[in-house]
């Protein structure tokens, strides 16, 4: 058994990742910023819902001590993406290096994945300015951790541009180091099984995995 902290554990992908580690048998943290508004991950057993927010070196720290791996599933949509993912990053480099935790799984985007050699699907001229804005962030986060973690053992996990929320899991995906893959869609309960199977036995390390049906 392995203990899980996974912060933004209210949103849909941090839901499906709490589900999956239960449902294998983990003990789980549920990080939330308003633990009032997320019950969701309180109902299941074996879920310890705390309050948190993965921007502070003290709240990850705190919540992450005595864990083994930790799972970033935030967003903050009211913020600048660049500012919020590399606060996030920088947060939890220090505050899990705090608290002694050894492995990291953070959510990436779709549209920072490349499409041939060089050419990611953001760069695309018709790409909307708004939505490359928002894939920036991942993009600086990913060359933060890259230029930062240290000894800290991370991986941006990438789903698909099309996300399948209530489709239930199948457990089996295709996955690719830094190139769009498969059939361009995921259930969140998949996704899920992704990240968990990455936790309990590591086989990417500080490369975007992306994952697909």
């Amino acid at each position: 058994m392995a203990r899980i902290v996974v912060f933004g554990a209210g949103g849909r992908v941090g839901r499906a990742a709490v589900a999956e580690a239960v449902r294998r048998g983990h003990a789980v943290t549920a990080v939330v910023r308003d633990p009032d508004r997320h019950p969701e991950p309180a109902a299941a057993a074996g879920v310890a819902v705390v309050r948190g927010d993965a921007t502070d070196p003290a709240a990850v720290a705190a919540a992450a001590a005595g864990h083994d791996a930790a799972v970033n599933a935030t967003a903050r949509l009211g913020v600048p993406s660049v500012e919020h993912f590399t606060a996030a990053a920088r947060a939890l480099l220090d505050g899990l290096g705090r608290a002694g935790v050894g492995r990291l799984l953070v959510l990436g985007i779709a549209t920072t994945l490349e499409t041939a050699p060089g050419v990611r699907i953001m760069d695309d001229p018709r790409f909307p300015a708004e939505y490359r804005a928002f894939s920036q962030g991942h993009v600086a986060e990913f060359e933060l951790l890259a230029a930062e973690a240290g000894p800290l053992d991370w991986l941006m996990v990438v789903p698909p541009m099309d996300l399948t929320p209530d489709a239930p899991a199948t457990g089996r995906y295709t996955s690719a180091v830094g190139t769009v893959t498969g059939t361009g869609r995921i259930s969140h309960a998949d996704l899920a099984v992704a990240l968990l199977e990455e936790i309990e036995s590591p086989r990417h390390h500080a490369v975007q995995l992306a994952v697909s049906h």
